[in-house]
């Protein structure tokens, strides 16, 4: 007789986590049978304890088979002194690969991946390009408190995130393993494209912080750079180059350092592109196009470096240089969110409203009110009278009214749906809803006329 855990995924349509634990029959599988799932652990920034003891006091907290818990958070246990005076929360992570067989995994069928890790409260560092006190690239160490919980509050296609992290997973893998590149190419290289508001440069970011929590066993040091691109063509063009030279020489000093995994984002890369071709029909100085080149040449030194991952976005996907995606490994589309996602971005904003108490659920929904998923409520009979099956009815209504909007402006829409309020003060969620159903076909009117 083998005691097993099972991990699920909160059943939203009740809003009760369904964390049981069960005893049946099971025959434990193999090591390489069983499904990794990332377990992320972020230490107090008061801790001075090793990450190494954390990491084991963790993992022996996982193998308590007395413990239950569901996917998305485990609570941390009030009897371990340790971790309550050390660790601020623990996380399971790839819910995408936790939600099968029914949405449950059962702990012989888990192997928990455990990084631990501490954020950084520094904030980011500028480097001024000195003529117009224009910042030519910030500088954050990573993982940073200012992109903590970014990851997880992005919403895309399914899959999207998921194929990214692979992706970088085996760019950096390869690197470490010295697999010869005249055999088999790949430059490390990551091009977002669509239009603007979906979240190009959100997601750079978090799968920076996101990567640099997965990889701190091999990386002690971790560092974002995002380059302004529009900084590195001064008006007086003579002094473009010696910007470019500025900023990739600190760039390699860093990727110098083998224990400093270094993420270099270029934001609205098509600027590069344009500059050369107004350049080549003339309409721009020849200097144009010798800084755009040296960019690339330079772009192209730091292949190699195995430390080293460059993450580029485009809002005009027509508009950038071939030279340069002919160099991007990876070339995703990002356009606006599709249903699923509309409505899970805006519910993750409601319920933050509700959390923060700027709206408050009716007494018959009771204290720990929750949404439904798109998936329950997609399945929830639309007879169905309970409190949260109605609302979440309204949400849908309002997700298909949103059919084009971005990300940004569908974060938009429950503030102004807030203060399109008569009594903002005094505001329950069916009175929110219904507001913000009518401020969600205002905008979208709006927005088609203009």
């Amino acid at each position: 007789m083998n005691s097993s855990m099972e991990i699920s995924v909160e059943h939203a349509a009740n809003g009760e986590q369904d964390s049981v634990l069960t005893d049946q029959v099971a025959s434990p599988a193999l090591d390489d049978e069983k499904i990794l799932v990332s377990v992320e652990v972020c230490m107090t920034s008061s801790s001075t304890a090793r990450e190494e003891d954390v990491k084991s006091a963790v993992e022996r907290m996982l193998e308590k088979r007395s413990l239950s818990y569901s996917a998305g958070s485990i609570p941390v246990p009030a009897e371990d002194k340790f971790l309550t005076e050390n660790v601020n929360k623990i996380q399971i992570c790839d819910p995408d690969e936790c939600e099968h067989n029914h949405k449950v995994l059962l702990f012989w069928q888990v192997k928990p991946v455990v990084h631990v890790y501490q954020l950084c409260e520094e904030g980011p560092g500028e480097e001024l390009s000195g003529e117009d006190d224009l910042a030519s690239f910030n500088e954050w160490m990573l993982p940073a408190k200012e992109f903590d919980g970014l990851w997880e509050s992005l919403v895309y296609e399914t899959g999207l995130k998921r194929r990214l992290l692979r992706y970088a997973a085996s760019a950096l893998l390869f690197s470490e393993r010295g697999v010869n590149p005249c055999l088999v190419s790949w430059n490390r290289i990551i091009l977002l494209h669509g239009p603007p508001g979906t979240g190009k440069t959100s997601l750079c970011k978090a799968l920076s912080q996101k990567l640099s929590i997965r990889f701190k066993s091999r990386f002690t040091q971790c560092q974002l750079v995002e380059v302004n691109a529009h900084s590195l063509f001064s008006k007086w063009f003579s002094e473009s180059g010696k910007l470019v030279a500025k900023l990739f020489q600190k760039i390699h000093e860093m990727v110098e350092e083998e224990s400093c995994l270094v993420f270099v984002l270029i934001d609205e890369v098509e600027s590069l592109a344009a500059a050369r071709k107004a350049a080549l029909s003339g309409s721009e100085p020849s200097d144009s196009i010798r800084v755009v080149n040296a960019l690339l040449t330079q772009m192209d030194r730091l292949k190699s470096f195995p430390n080293v991952v460059i993450l580029t976005t485009s809002n005009i996907t027509t508009a950038i240089d071939i030279a340069f995606v002919d160099r991007a490994d990876i070339k995703a589309y990002v356009g606006p969110p599709p249903l699923p996602a509309r409505y899970e971005i805006l519910r993750s904003c409601v319920q933050e409203l509700i959390r923060a108490r700027v709206i408050v659920p009716s007494q018959e929904c009771g204290d720990d009110f929750t949404l439904p998923s798109f998936t329950v409520s997609r399945e929830t009979p639309s007879q169905s009278q309970r409190p949260a099956d109605i609302m979440a009815r309204s949400l849908l209504q309002v997700a298909k009214d949103c059919e084009g909007l971005s990300g940004r402006s569908l974060r938009k829409m429950p503030f102004l749906a807030h203060a399109a309020l008569t009594d903002p003060r005094c505001c329950d969620l069916t009175k929110f809803l219904c507001a913000l159903v009518e401020t969600a076909r205002r905008e979208v009117a709006e927005i088609l006329s203009s």
